[in-house]
């Protein structure tokens, strides 16, 4: 576990850190003052990064921040669960050292920060503006996730590239997905879709289809197929996936 600070602390921390970055590189000032220096709080400078990294023209970008600042406004829920993310990639990513970085240079997080403001606009109805942030991320970002997933706090989407969750896909907190993961339903049984526990791994390549339960703390194996349950604390690897490592005499 990790001690988790609330948004506006972090906030504080991150102009420190901007503060600090500007005085070591000044070539680095005009960009950090419009991110981070120029924002009132954490919300606005994460909706500040949504525009700009999905918006194609200046319009568009300040379209989409507008709408994200519009959802963060409205749900300050939203802003402590981007807190718990920003927190969570800096106590869990040995390649990081601080919470500059990440919330400016990782596409993740972006991207799930966009999917939380996707989300809020599915639960209110607003289903095209919603659908349409989903493909903006899928474009830029290379992140594809539904409106309708449901997706905890402190999670880590780490290098991103090629993850898909699809449509009513359930994610608990504290998990990490690394690079080209799938999650999703089975034609067969279109309603039903993975739950990931708490505390998962899901490694580079996996993929989770159907109607299937992956317990907390479980993790899957890269390149890993997984169709049935993982109980939690085992691992799976394989295709089709086989249960390892787990804190019982579990069989697959």
């Amino acid at each position: 576990m990790i001690d988790i600070a609330p948004a506006d602390q972090l906030w504080r921390s991150i102009r420190r850190e901007a503060e600090t970055a500007l005085a070591r590189d000044p070539l680095f000032g005009v960009s950090l003052t419009v991110a981070i220096l120029d924002q009132p709080d954490l919300g606005a400078a994460v909706a500040h990064q949504i525009g700009e990294r999905l918006g194609k023209c200046a319009a568009d970008r300040q379209q989409f921040a507008r709408v994200a600042r519009e959802a963060f406004q409205d749900s300050p829920d939203l802003v402590e669960a981007a807190s718990r993310d920003l927190q969570s990639i800096a106590a869990h990513d040995p390649a990081t050292t601080g919470l500059l970085p990440p919330l400016l240079n990782f596409k993740g997080y972006v991207a799930l920060q966009a999917w939380r403001v996707s989300n809020w606009l599915w639960c209110r109805g607003r289903t095209d503006l919603a659908y349409l942030l989903q493909s903006l991320s899928s474009d830029s970002l290379q992140v594809s996730i539904h409106p309708s997933a449901s997706i905890g706090t402190s999670v880590f989407l780490d290098h991103a590239t090629g993850i898909i969750v699809g449509a009513f896909v359930v994610i608990g907190d504290d998990t990490t997905i690394l690079q080209n993961v799938t999650v999703g339903r089975k034609s067969v049984l279109p309603n039903r879709a993975p739950r990931i526990g708490r505390g998962v791994l899901l490694s580079g390549g996996a993929t989770v289809l159907g109607d299937v339960r992956v317990g907390d703390f479980a993790k899957v194996g890269a390149g890993s197929l997984v169709e049935r349950d993982v109980p939690a604390g085992c691992t799976a690897v394989g295709v089709p996936a086989r249960l390892t490592n787990c804190p019982e005499d579990v069989s697959a």
